[in-house]
């Protein structure tokens, strides 16, 4: 089955208005390359408006980092509302990447949360799954997604991730400069949709699973190249216009292929 390209920027905690502004410049005129790519980019929360004027008109679209999982606005202080991310343009989310978990204590209980908050308020949430080193080492691989996964499943049911993207960043290869090999990166992305068909496996079949772990230009077509793997979620190389582009390409080359 056919799933269209999303590759999508995490720019985590970096960026300024002048280097945003220089970034965006030349994603939006580089991007016109890769028509059959979707492309999306997610800034730190303080920059989303000034990228998201930046982006009109353009085929990039942006995304949020997080998003509070409180389903009313109100007495939060230092939380954002999903609506309030529409408000700027948002159009995608990323809830339960591996850092947010790690660092700052979201379970999946959390993550299920912010996920439903995120469909309730119209954006589409990139769901953050994945194992640590030492999990992978004692064969934990598959129960940690499946539970991270089942989660949200249970919580919301296979039918929302009708509008969702998952995202496979197994956590010993965020940041590092380790890569899963490509075909550590397919039996992970074909487990997931796995255990999604076997709640809908129409579903299982339409949503996006994309790879994320110290992908590069080098390495993305090769990473790409499974048949379960629909793109990435791109974190260091996002923040360079020429090695994310060539991320871009090499997912309008995969897909060429599939």
């Amino acid at each position: 089955m056919s799933r269209r390209p999303l590759v999508a920027g995490n720019w985590k905690m970096n960026g300024s208005r002048d280097s945003n502004a220089n970034l965006i410049h030349d994603v939006i005129f580089e991007v016109r390359k890769y028509p059959d790519v979707d492309v999306l980019v997610c800034p730190p929360a303080v920059y989303l408006d000034a990228v998201g004027r930046q982006l009109e008109g353009s085929a990039v679209q942006l995304g949020a980092q997080d998003l509070s999982e409180q389903p009313k606005t109100g007495a939060y202080t230092g939380e954002i509302h999903g609506v309030m991310l529409r408000d700027v343009g948002c159009t995608h989310v990323i809830v339960g990447h591996s850092e947010r978990r790690s660092l700052y204590g979201e379970g999946n209980d959390k993550v299920a949360q912010k996920f439903a908050t995120a469909q309730e308020c119209g954006l589409i949430p990139i769901l953050c799954v994945g194992e640590t080193l030492e999990q992978r080492e004692n064969g934990q691989t598959e129960s940690v997604l499946a539970e991270q996964l089942g989660t949200v499943v249970t919580a919301c049911g296979a039918q929302a991730f009708k509008q969702a993207v998952i995202a496979y960043e197994p956590v010993w290869a965020i940041g590092t400069g380790l890569t899963a090999t490509p075909q550590q990166a397919q039996d992970a992305h074909a487990f997931l949709r796995a255990q999604l068909a076997a709640s809908d496996a129409k579903i299982a079949g339409l949503v996006r699973i994309l790879y994320g772990g110290s992908v590069k230009g080098e390495n993305a077509e090769s990473l790409f190249a499974g048949p379960d793997v629909d793109g990435g979620l791109i974190g260091g190389a996002s923040l360079k216009a020429g090695e994310f582009m060539s991320i871009c390409a090499a997912a309008a080359a995969q897909a060429r292929s599939k």
